[in-house]
């Protein structure tokens, strides 16, 4: 007896299988790429299970949609809009829609495939690292490629099309500017971001530090939330310290600006009595008070690199390619909010 309520689906053949719905897909539309056993095993699980392929999804798959699929964590962050821009933009021109999947709720990625599935998008544009990409493997080869493309966050050994910038040397590049002003005590802000851009970037701060021979002190390092909310919990966490550094990178501008807010609600001044280093350059950066010192990460380049790498696998020949790594730099743009600490006037 079926014990599938619900409409089946190829997770819960992979379930009664034991293999990975990626397994499932491969051996339902590359019998040839699964051993006689899993396929054994596999075949048995559908015939329990009840599931159908949907043969009609399958079809409309041979059909292009001209449409491309830009996934993003948060479409409210002011950073993915210059990115958005240039996406829209440059798929205009090779005469493609973009849809916008803005953290979708449930099982993203389920959802995520489902646009391809049902013929609403060729290609995806990655902009959220967070979601797992071992459950999007099994995506339709578009020409013998994966039609896929990450940005924003480096995953290790993941083969697929990458546009990022290096965060290591930005990070490297905003605490040098910190220690070429004089200052000797210097702490951060770490961003949740994805695990690899918070690590990239404090790595890159911590090889500054010990480049000048300068302390890395634990009780100068907070954790923040990638928003403005972060940046004022560390700046309370700094207002109560006794010995305080003098200058701040954080890892993005929304906590540099919480930081500072909280920072003048107590009578500190940025930079007089703190100088403080964001990351990003945010449209609203340049207009605070002070004007926010950042490192401007070419967004809009982002976002035009990684549309040409997909449209060149949605347009391009019917050849296999080895996955491209596309590195950008990013600009210390220097800006009121830092100068030398007050012994250095």
């Amino acid at each position: 007896m079926n014990e599938f309520k619900k409409t089946p689906t190829i997770q819960d053949v992979a379930r009664v299988a034991e293999v990975s719905s990626a397994t499932v897909s491969r051996a339902l539309t590359s019998p040839e790429r699964v051993s006689e056993a899993t396929r054994e095993r596999i075949t048995a699980a559908v015939l329990e299970t009840g599931y159908t392929v949907n043969q009609m999804a399958r079809s409309l798959r041979l059909r292009a949609a001209k449409t491309i699929l830009i996934a993003i964590p948060n479409i409210g962050n002011p950073f993915y809009s210059t990115i958005l821009d240039a996406v829209v933009q440059d798929a205009a021109e090779r005469g493609y829609g973009v849809l916008v999947a803005n953290r979708l709720g449930g099982d993203p990625t389920l959802g995520l495939k489902d646009y391809f599935y049902s013929n609403r998008a060729d290609g995806l544009l990655l902009f959220d690292a967070t979601l797992d990409l071992e459950s999007l493997q099994d995506l339709p080869l578009v020409r013998g490629n994966r039609p896929l493309v990450l940005s924003c966050d480096d995953i290790p050994d993941a083969p697929l099309d990458l546009v990022m910038t290096d965060n290591r040397d930005a990070a490297d590049t905003a605490t040098r500017h910190l220690i070429e002003l004089g200052h000797k005590k210097i702490g951060t802000v770490r961003s949740r971001t994805t695990p690899n851009v918070v690590s990239e970037r404090h790595a890159g701060f911590e090889r500054a530090l010990m480049r000048a021979d300068l302390p890395i002190r634990q009780d100068w390092i907070w954790q923040g939330d990638h928003a403005i909310a972060g940046g004022i919990a560390a700046a309370e966490s700094w207002l109560a310290l006794n010995e305080r550094p003098t200058a701040m990178f954080c890892g993005n501008d929304e906590t540099a600006i919480g930081f500072i807010s909280r920072l003048r609600q107590s009578g500190v001044d940025c930079p007089r009595d703190v100088s403080v280093v964001g990351f990003d350059d945010i449209a609203v950066a340049e207009h605070l008070l002070p004007a926010l010192t950042t490192m401007r990460q070419p967004r809009y380049d982002m976002g035009k690199v990684a549309t040409a790498l997909l449209l060149d696998i949605l347009d391009g020949p019917a050849t296999e390619r080895t996955p491209a790594r596309r590195i950008l730099k990013s600009e210390l743009i220097i800006r009121a909010s830092t100068a030398p600490p007050r012994d250095c006037n």
